[in-house]
């Protein structure tokens, strides 16, 4: 196999994922289309808040990088659909899906996603093939939706939990449902206690309960730790929820960049570095950046600090 390099617009990775090993990323819509403007996501603010589908990024593009990738590296362990924004607003996201069944029929395909456009049955059709589905959760009342998730002014909370139900009771592969606690936004007992009416509407194969593993993007933001973790488990009392452990150590496998991992730690060895300075200087998509940062600060490489420009990462001495 050649192993032509090339640096790829809307592919990111393969990346170390703490659920699925390493995976390369197709992103699907630009920086920062989606339905929601959540209080924690890493991507960043959404700036062009919708629900209209249409073909945000060009099939062919997409599939070029794609056809480039397989012909010059090694299989991931899962290709997956996520980024920037919601992959689901791309309207020919079916066709990508089936461009990659059909080319590398033995790497699972996986779907990262909001599932705010599940109501929607031409969307439930055109994701049918994936292996496996992550959609999230974090609010059970309108209320907190509005305060953790801010969705666009068309979206409901009902509207949201049916189309998550409906997909659920068609779709054959699996389907493991994201609940992201954030203290002081959805952890109330009665939030929690309707939140597991929710999930057992939805019956996920699995539930993974997950917080902030680095500093928020907005500011008084903190992750919960294991301890509050376990006590919803234990409120919850359901057997399928698993609560989502720091980044597994990384693999020996040849699809790790390593490159990107040295450019990262040698920069951020100069001078303390944000995330936005990160991707001025190295041009590693923020998504692929911040998928190594959490790698590095788990394994005690790494250390960070905000500041009044950000959060700086700098090396530990």
């Amino acid at each position: 196999m050649s192993q032509e390099s090339r640096e790829y617009k809307y592919l990111f990775g393969p990346v170390p994922s703490r659920r699925l090993g390493m995976s390369l990323g197709v992103d699907l819509v630009p920086s920062k289309v989606c339905s929601l403007d959540c209080v924690y996501c890493e991507a960043g603010k959404t700036t062009h808040h919708t629900l209209e589908r249409k073909e945000y990024i060009p099939y062919e593009k997409i599939t070029g990088e794609l056809k480039h990738y397989f012909t010059n590296q090694p299989d991931p362990d899962y290709i997956t659909f996520s980024g920037y924004g919601e992959p689901t607003l791309n309207s020919r996201i079916g066709e990508v899906l089936d461009f990659i069944k059909e080319h590398k029929p033995g790497v699972p395909v996986a779907l990262l996603t909001n599932g705010t456009l599940f109501s929607d049955p031409d969307v439930r059709t055109a994701i049918s093939r994936a292996d496996l589905i992550l959609p999230s959760i974090d609010a059970a009342t309108e209320e907190v939706f509005h305060k953790i998730n801010r969705p666009t002014s068309k979206l409901s909370l009902k509207q949201h939990i049916q189309g998550l139900v409906d997909f659920s009771n068609d779709y054959k592969g699996k389907i493991w449902l994201e609940v992201f606690i954030l203290p002081g936004y959805n952890d109330t007992k009665s939030e929690l206690l309707a939140m597991k009416e929710v999930i057992q509407r939805i019956d996920p194969e699995i539930v993974q309960l997950n917080s902030l593993d680095r500093p928020g993007t907005e500011e008084g933001l903190r992750g919960a730790n294991k301890q509050e973790l376990q006590h919803i488990v234990d409120l919850w009392g359901l057997e399928n929820v698993r609560i989502i452990s720091a980044s597994a150590a990384r693999k020996e496998t040849k699809a790790y960049r390593e490159d990107r991992e040295n450019a990262i730690l040698e920069t951020i060895s100069r001078r303390p570095c944000t995330v936005d300075d990160l991707i001025s200087i190295l041009g590693i998509p923020s998504l692929e950046i911040n998928k190594y940062l959490s790698l590095l600060e788990d394994n005690g490489r790494i250390e960070s600090e905000r500041l009044e420009r950000g959060v700086f990462y700098k090396r530990k001495t």
